[in-house]
């Protein structure tokens, strides 16, 4: 049986990004993929392949909580689902680690602050290359540096937007990207500012995600070791439970099992509780670390709509995820409860629409919807449900059983845009009244899972301390989207890279060694 330092189970935003800043060490360290890596051919930026087709997502079947077929919207990949993501690098913000009172409840707070983390937000935003400006998001935390590179800037019909918005009072502001991007000089950019960029794999590897940034990279080391098509099937314990001394795998039809002195799982929100449970025994009867019963619980993967709004004047738009809006993440003086964060998805071609999304408007082909919308992407918070949660049925598949909360503010946030849209130069439209076309995003859009193996201070109500080591099991370690006590309303993945340097740093002191890593390392 092969024995590592640490071994890591996924190589997305977390587990990528841990083991990049635990290459330098020397520790022997194994990362485990379920998946292998993303095939580079022309169908990484096929509309139909991506949208139609869903040529990349797992065949893999959950079921709902009604034990209905569930066709997650997920991948299993090197570099996880940041393979697919849109790059939209935020943080929370500071008031996100506090409690907050939502229209729908409590938003509890976080047993660390934003002071805690923001050294670790900076440094994530230094190694995949954001984006960004200071100062102009309203509601942006303080942040101890500026951002490495500029933002991204608009297309003139996005540009005609944000001058329109600020025209009536609003801040819109540059959202911080992922890519790496050089506008200053277009003929040496690596990023070509393709439409191919929201929910699609980059052809060029232009793309901030964690698998270019930081598992290639990490196995530029010797002491690192990568092996694919491994898919971890169980955690196995000391007969005292308190440690894990292997970890059981399925490859090339045959089980392998690896020890390791530090086992993390970096699974994804979902898939890390599903292990958790999956490997229950005497001494965990509930599922491995759960002697609080929360794993698996608290499921949470935000409130999400695409809004199209459709005007006579048509969108041109090539590269359109860079406005966003927050004059309403805490709410105004008509609503002082928290609505949440507007921006954009990439420009949505007319085969993007014909998987669903908008239904064919009278005398209006698809075609022409497309080349006259704004594609707007709105989030809200979802609030930690105990009941909202990951179980397995009784033959080890997942289940996942959501009802959806905190509604009210995301009326409310879809009402402010319309409002909004309806007084800007938007006119005449090409219908008779202004049409605003939203769908919600259905349960198996799983981007933004968190939430599941939580963190906290009391072993009786989180699965996690605040290094995010298990309560129950001294040498386990998760991270990913699990630890959330609460989701805010902003992508996680920022958090998630930022923790995961925050966490390397602890197990780095643990081994009694440290990590090295230059910032401009990835370039």
């Amino acid at each position: 049986m092969a024995h590592y330092d640490v071994i890591i189970i996924g190589t997305g935003a977390g587990g990528g990004t841990l083991a990049y800043h635990l290459a330098p060490s020397g520790k022997r360290i194994l990362l485990l993929e379920r998946g292998d890596y993303v095939r580079r051919e022309k169908d990484n930026w096929s509309s139909r392949a991506v949208n139609v087709d869903a040529k990349y997502h797992t065949k893999e079947v959950w079921q709902d909580k009604d034990g209905k077929p569930l066709h997650p919207h997920t991948n299993y990949y090197v570099g996880g689902n940041t393979k697919f993501y849109g790059a939209a690098l935020f943080r929370l913000r500071k008031e996100d680690f506090g409690e907050i009172r939502h229209h729908g409840g409590v938003s509890p707070a976080w047993p660390i602050s934003y002071d805690e983390i923001e050294p670790y937000y900076t440094k994530a935003e230094y190694l995949y290359q954001v984006h960004g400006e200071r100062g102009v998001d309203p509601t942006e935390p303080w942040a101890s540096a500026p951002y490495r590179f500029p933002a991204v800037q608009h297309e003139p019909r996005i540009q005609q937007l944000h001058d329109d918005l600020s025209a009536n009072g609003l801040r819109p502001f540059h959202v911080p990207l992922g890519i790496m991007l050089d506008e200053s000089n277009p003929q040496k950019s690596r990023c070509i500012r393709c439409e191919t960029c929201d929910g699609f794999p980059c052809l060029i590897h232009a793309k901030s995600d964690a698998q270019v940034i930081c598992v290639d990279p990490a196995l530029a080391h010797p002491n690192v070791t990568l092996v694919t098509n491994a898919r971890v099937t169980r955690l196995l314990t000391s007969t005292s439970g308190r440690e894990i001394t292997g970890v059981s795998v399925q490859r090339n039809g045959a089980e392998e099992i690896f020890s390791g002195d530090i086992v993390v799982s970096s699974c994804g929100a979902i898939n890390s509780a599903a292990l958790l449970l999956r490997s229950g025994n005497d001494r965990h009867p509930q599922g491995l670390a759960n002697r609080s019963g929360v794993v698996g619980r608290h499921y949470m993967g935000h409130v999400n709509s695409v809004l199209l709004a459709i005007s006579k004047s048509p969108n041109a738009t090539v590269f359109q995820k860079t406005l966003g809006v927050n004059d309403f993440y805490f709410g105004d003086d008509e609503f002082k409860y928290p609505m949440g964060h507007i921006s954009f998805v990439g420009k949505l071609d007319a085969v993007a629409l014909s998987a669903g999304a908008p239904a064919i408007v009278p005398g209006m082909t698809l075609d022409i919807i497309a080349k006259h919308s704004l594609d707007f992407w709105l989030t809200s918070e979802d609030l930690p449900d105990p009941n909202n949660r990951v179980t397995l049925d009784r033959n080890g598949n997942i289940v996942l059983s959501y009802a959806p909360n905190n509604d009210e503010g995301h009326k409310r946030l879809i009402r402010k845009l319309e409002h909004l849209l309806q007084h800007l130069d938007m006119h005449p439209h090409l219908v008779p009244r202004n049409l605003f076309v939203g769908n919600r995003i259905p349960l198996a859009g799983v981007a933004h899972q968190n939430g599941t193996v939580r963190f906290g201070h009391d072993p009786k109500t989180s699965a996690l301390d605040a290094s995010c080591r298990a309560h129950d099991v001294d040498n386990l370690y998760v991270v990913d989207g699990s630890f959330f006590p609460s989701s805010g309303a902003v992508n996680p993945a920022l958090t998630i890279m930022a923790n995961a340097i925050r966490v390397g740093d602890h197990i780095l002191e643990r081994l009694g060694a440290r990590a090295a890593v230059p910032v401009e390392a990835a370039q």
